[in-house]
């Protein structure tokens, strides 16, 4: 099975990650920008809808047992590599020239609640699943680009509390802090964000240039600021 395979419904392309936890590590990011541009260049799709084959996360971040060896061994320039590559994932998704939807059906942890601030609208269950930025309590800082990407999604007050607590958040609160869109259980989510995207078939011209303006800030944060490198809990550059 692909780590990240796709199948068209309409105009929508459904991206499903299939990588277990759905960590992001190298071989993981080139096979979801491959589909990406697959999708892009070899469909006519117009919508797309990411979500997870696991049954209870959406995506668990980083492969920290894929990084922290690297950044142990002091392999700087893997771990830029692995770094700027993120940061690639994270700004096609924020542009991508179609209509992008986060269909969270489990857990959205560290990186993948951050990767939800990429997408344009955001769905999550009620019935199972957590977001939670827990950098705080497993000593990684939030860079630039991440920083960006979670302002995207919460409001100031609730970046505040939830970058320094590491709580934990229901779907039903993220409804409440306007962080989704819709919140169903998993018995409706899927209907709910198919009726939703269905719906939305629009130029992808138009999109992408509509896009470029609404992020113009957080595109700054990912391609100006070079990615510091995560040592014991200390950022160095």
């Amino acid at each position: 099975m692909a780590l990240v395979e796709y199948e068209l419904n309409q105009h929508v392309a459904i991206l499903t990650m299939n990588n277990g936890e759905n960590r992001f590590n190298p071989t993981y990011l080139e096979e979801f920008l491959g589909v990406l541009d697959e999708i892009e260049n070899n469909t006519k799709a117009t919508t797309l809808v990411v979500k997870s084959a696991n049954a209870k996360i959406w995506s668990n971040g980083l492969d920290l047992d894929w990084l922290m060896p690297v950044i142990q061994a002091n392999d700087v320039a893997t771990s830029k590599a692995f770094f700027f590559r993120l940061n690639d994932l994270f700004r096609r998704v924020l542009t991508y020239p179609l209509t992008t939807i986060a269909l969270i059906n489990g857990h959205a942890f560290a990186g993948g609640a951050i990767f939800t601030g990429a997408f344009d609208f955001r769905f999550m269950r009620t019935d199972r699943g957590f977001f939670c930025i827990p950098e705080v309590d497993i000593n990684i800082p939030f860079l630039p680009g991440m920083m960006a990407l979670l302002r995207n999604v919460m409001s100031n007050d609730v970046m505040h509390y939830m970058g320094l607590t590491g709580s934990r958040m229901t779907a039903q609160q993220c409804l409440d802090a306007k962080m989704v869109s819709g919140a169903y259980h998993m018995d409706e989510l899927v209907d709910k964000v198919m009726e939703f995207a269905l719906l939305q078939n629009k130029r992808r011209e138009v999109v992408a240039c509509i896009k470029e303006e609404l992020h113009r800030d957080i595109l700054h944060a990912i391609n100006v600021l070079d990615p510091p490198i995560i040592n014991t809990g200390r950022l160095q550059v």
